[in-house]
């Protein structure tokens, strides 16, 4: 079968993910605010005796911006071998997405047209012509409704139809003067056989207008350079004279508006609005200059109430079972090496983190409503004049967000910050946003240390507390080492839409899946280090010494409390013991011991493994008494409150895992920006949790 390979190539927000979804039935996330896609995507499928290769670029409005993520779309628009390139179109914003048409008609490759969203624009009394619309621009075009479904199989047939036909040149007409100096150029190029690729004339022409670096090159190693040159020069300055600039590209950026006003004049027909449209009535009160923001701030308290409540439901039945899963393999094992690895490192370990799911499970359907109905952005925009007074864009509420459910998408995603000193500043205060690996070792530090009926007050105010926090180091950084003016704050407003299910399910199953993977792969493998560090060297002596006291002892009580104190006495002397005490001086004014300073250690690998390794050094002794099973009974008799206030701070500020990390430091632009991170968070997280404990030890 012959493969077939499409870009689908957009303005943001013009529904492409949804459609590569539609078309491939593939599981891309779609969300309704700017850079959701910061990388390409590929899906291959079959199709008509053809194999479809669909590459999903980011959303850019230009092909010459500067963004990072327009940087991809560039890039490989210029650079990459395809065959078909699929401009997705926003039809009820016609005018305005006709802007980047423009610029990829003048790429010279094979191009279809998808109006997307036709049923919105015709709700909203909007109809397109599309065949002449195709006949003004020389473009096949098909409206679909990405979200209906509608006129799929019609863009899959315009594919293939014009794949398997000859190359057509746009019918993109400019200005008589600019048409005029084009004529010039490809007439002097005709007479001369100059050719440069699969070009026309006329399409060399336009690009020498553009300033082609690469076309440029080409023609000044060329012999014709020296007739070409006196001519170009001519050509231009009568462009100039008539324009009254010297800026050519400015010049083709109105040409292209004029364009595009023209063809959006001559193909759209629209009824008279008598009336507020449903976005228009809904954004009245959500982004109410006085209402917006309480509004916001009760949706998140609520989230976070729904994600204590009802993720504790299952929480005691998740715990049943691995508790129960751990007796039934020490039953059928019996005593050994394999037995306490399995039935003490492994289960307790990714036990402990799994029994969280639920929780982030909550979380993540959370952000994604707040992602997919169009409400992200509306807050963005309602928060703009805030952050701006912490130094912020507004366009860094997205990846500030985002972060509450992971750090790494988090970071990619502010790349739409188009300003490095902006997207500097987001990147070093997304880890104040706390992510759902942090939720974990909330929840079990609340429903520790606090009454049940406040959890999830506690939970909100620990992400508020944290977010606030974020902000004021945003303002402390903008004022010292990114000093420097914001820039305007320009962001499209979406249409709200009803996330379907399919949606959902497929955005928090991946992010559920993911989670499930870390704990079955990267924190089985920390668990079985961290048990091991826990457990070796044995001191043999000693284990011999204690047992002799065991075998003289007839009490029950005094039984376990000789077999819990070799226990601790053996996790002392373990490697883990010896790490965690050669390091404790370090948090020892915080109120740490050697136990809860080796899981902020083993934190830094991922912050999931904090709750295992709570698991592993606490549960000692667990299977003896009944009552003091759960870790959360355990910690709650060997950590004070205001160890535990200090725990919650430093877990709260310190640097984010160690893929979150890399990942940073790809996005910032080198592994010294890690460095200067580390030292922010972990000075900033020691600082603030010494003031916690000693204010709380104040308190009682």
């Amino acid at each position: 079968m012959t493969p077939i390979k499409i870009v689908l190539a957009g303005q943001p927000n013009v529904g492409k993910s949804m459609l590569i979804n539609s078309i491939s039935k593939s599981n891309l996330k779609v969300g309704n605010f700017s850079g959701v896609t910061v990388e390409k995507t590929e899906v291959c499928f079959e199709h008509d005796c053809h194999i479809f290769e669909l590459v999903d670029l980011p959303g850019t409005y230009s092909i010459d911006g500067f963004s990072k993520e327009e940087i991809v779309a560039k890039d490989y628009l210029l650079n990459n071998d395809y065959d078909v390139i699929v401009n997705v179109i926003d039809s009820t914003h016609l005018q305005r997405n006709l802007l980047l048409t423009m610029e990829l008609a003048r790429l010279n490759k094979k191009m279809v047209i998808a109006l997307n969203m036709d049923d919105e624009a015709q709700k909203e009394g909007i109809y397109i012509n599309e065949e002449y619309f195709s006949t003004l621009l020389g473009i096949k075009t098909v409206k679909v409704s990405a979200h209906k479904k509608h006129g799929i199989e019609e863009l899959l047939q315009a594919i293939h139809d014009v794949y398997e036909e000859e190359k057509v040149p746009h019918k993109i007409i400019y200005h008589d003067t600019i048409e005029q100096e084009l004529f010039k150029i490809s007439l002097f190029l005709n007479e001369k056989g100059f050719r440069y690729k699969d070009l026309s004339s006329r399409e060399i022409a336009i690009r020498l207008l553009s300033e082609d670096k690469e076309l440029f090159k080409t023609v000044h190693d060329n012999p014709i350079y020296l007739e070409l040159q006196p001519l170009m020069l001519e050509c231009v300055n009568n462009i100039h004279t008539y324009y009254e600039t010297k800026n050519i590209k400015e010049i083709l950026k109105r040409e292209d508006f004029a364009i595009a006003k023209g063809i959006k004049t001559e193909v759209v027909s629209q009824k008279e609005e008598k009336s507020q449209n449903l976005t228009q009535k809904i954004d009245s009160i959500l982004i109410n200059k006085f209402a917006g923001i309480p509004i916001f701030l009760f949706f998140m308290w609520a989230l976070f109430q729904v994600t204590f409540e009802l993720g504790s439901v299952p929480m005691d039945y998740i715990d049943a079972f691995f508790g129960s899963l751990s007796e039934g393999v020490s039953t059928f094992l019996g005593e050994g090496l394999i037995k306490d690895v399995i039935a003490d490192g492994i289960i307790p370990g990714v036990g402990a983190v799994v029994l969280f799911l639920p929780n982030i499970v909550i979380l993540y359907i959370g952000i994604a409503l707040l992602e997919t109905t169009g409400y992200m952005s509306r807050v963005a925009f309602l928060l703009d004049g805030f952050f701006h007074k912490f130094g912020l864009h507004g366009k860094s509420f997205i990846p500030l967000v985002t972060g509450f459910g992971c750090s790494v998408p988090a970071y990619m995603a502010a790349r739409t910050l188009k300003s490095e000193k902006d997207r500097l500043i987001t990147l070093f205060v997304i880890g104040f946003m706390s992510c759902g690996a942090r939720l974990p070792v909330y929840v079990l530090f609340i429903g520790t240390f606090f009454a049940s009926s406040n959890a999830g007050n506690m939970l909100f105010a620990i992400y508020i507390s944290g977010a606030m926090l974020g902000l004021v180091m945003a303002k402390l950084l903008r004022l010292t080492a990114f000093k420097g003016a914001d820039e305007p704050f320009v962001m499209e407003m979406p249409k709200y839409r009803l996330p379907t299910l399919k949606l959902l399910w497929f955005t928090v199953s991946n992010n559920a899946y993911l989670y499930l993977k870390k704990a079955g792969t990267f924190i089985l493998a920390a668990s079985v280090l961290i048990w091991i560090a826990s457990t070796y060297p044995k001191n043999y002596e000693m284990i011999e010494e204690y047992e002799n006291k065991i075998e003289l002892v007839r009490d029950e009580g005094e039984i376990a409390t000789l077999e819990i104190e070799l226990a601790q006495k053996s996790l002392e002397q373990s490697y883990l013991g010896i790490i965690g005490k050669s390091t404790e001086f370090l948090f020892a004014p915080l109120g740490f011991d050697w136990k809860l300073t080796v899981a902020l250690e083993a934190g830094l690998a991922a912050k999931e493994v904090i709750v295992a390794t709570l698991g592993i050094l606490y549960n000692v002794g667990s299977d003896v008494d009944e009552e003091s099973s759960s870790l959360q009974s355990v910690l709650a008799e060997a950590i004070p409150l205001p160890t535990a206030v200090a725990f919650i701070v430093f877990v709260m500020i310190y640097l984010p895992c160690l893929a979150a990390s890399v990942v940073f430091a790809k996005e910032a632009g080198g592994y010294k920006y890690l460095a200067y991170l580390f030292v922010f968070t972990t000075s900033t997280a020691w600082i603030l949790a010494f003031v916690a404990y000693n204010i709380t030890l104040f308190l009682l």
